[in-house]
This record gives C-alpha cells, sequence and structure tokens, in this order.
C-alpha cells in the first residue's frame, strides 16, 4: 500500500499539469414561449460552438411558457432539420432566476423581451441585450413567427441564422 501511495506521487511530480480550463462564456437564448426563436437561436449557437470548439455554453428560456405547448414549432424544426439539427427533444423552460445568476449574455429575441427580463430580474442589468444589439448593434426585433406562414418562419431563420454567428464571435472576444 505504502509502495503504491510513493509510487503515484512520484509519477503526479513527473506528470504535466493541465491547465486548468477557461471558463465558457455562458448565453441564455429568451423569447416568448422557448418554441420557435429561442429554440432556433440556441440550436444553431450549439451547431457552431461544436464546429468551431468554442469556449461558449448556451440554453434558451421563455419569458412565458405555455404549459400546454411546450414543444418545437413545426416550421422551425422543420428549417433546423434541414441543417441537420434535430430540436425534437426540446422542452420549453421558463427563465428564473438561476439562469439570470449563471448566464453571463442573456440576448432576447424582442425590446419587449429584454424589458421583461430586466423588470423580472434588476440584477440582469448591464448583460441583458436583444440578440440584434449584442450582434450587429441593430435595433431590430425578431418577428414572431407563431402561427404563420412557413415563409415568416424563413424570414425569421434567416434573421437569426445572420446574427447568431456575430454574437458568439463577440461573446467569444469577452
Amino acid at each position: 500500500m505504502i509502495r503504491l501511495a510513493l509510487m503515484a506521487a512520484v509519477l503526479a511530480t513527473l506528470l504535466p499539469v493541465p491547465a486548468p480550463a477557461a471558463n465558457p462564456v455562458r448565453i441564455a437564448f429568451v423569447d416568448t414561449g422557448n418554441t420557435g426563436r429561442s429554440v432556433t437561436a440556441e440550436a444553431l449557437a450549439l451547431a457552431l460552438i461544436a464546429a468551431r470548439a468554442l469556449d461558449v455554453q448556451v440554453i434558451s428560456r421563455a419569458v412565458e411558457v405555455n404549459p400546454y405547448n411546450i414543444v418545437p414549432e413545426p416550421f422551425a424544426a422543420e428549417l433546423l432539420a434541414g441543417r441537420g439539427i434535430d430540436v425534437s427533444g426540446h422542452r420549453a423552460a421558463q427563465i428564473v432566476a438561476n439562469d439570470v445568476k449563471f448566464s453571463d449574455l442573456l440576448l432576447t429575441m424582442t425590446a419587449k423581451h429584454r424589458d421583461i427580463v430586466l423588470a423580472r430580474f434588476p440584477e440582469a442589468a448591464g448583460k441583458v441585450f436583444t440578440l440584434s444589439e449584442y450582434a450587429a448593434n441593430e435595433a431590430t426585433d425578431i418577428v414572431d413567427a407563431w402561427q404563420q406562414p412557413k415563409s415568416v418562419y424563413d424570414t425569421v431563420f434567416a434573421q437569426i441564422d445572420r446574427l447568431v454567428p456575430m454574437a458568439l464571435a463577440r461573446a467569444a472576444k469577452r
């Protein structure tokens, strides 16, 4: 027993000590029900994070979850499936204090979402922005496609697809 402990101690001094992992940037994407826009942003971000090996973690949340509507919107899921992304396992989640506490950034789909988050969680001041203002310094809301034709989802998808890479690039520089 003593011999094993001694060998372990000697080996520990000879092996290089791994550098501590950097703290990832943690981003929460927020919309109304967490079934369309924020899910799309999270899914596209996860694909980019994996492809680019970014030190970023993402989640998506709602300001008002409808307990009878918690699965991804069909057109949003279809557009993501076209990129090879499966969101069928996603279930809507309400934003809570710990989401705010542990997130470095809260990126909302609209100015109204941003204002709701700030009203409920004043401690989020300084880290909550709309996706467009954070990514591109624009004051543009991401359109709500809920129960709209697929063409509206195409527009929303294009907006989010343009802004998410820009937001991740900026966040990764923090």
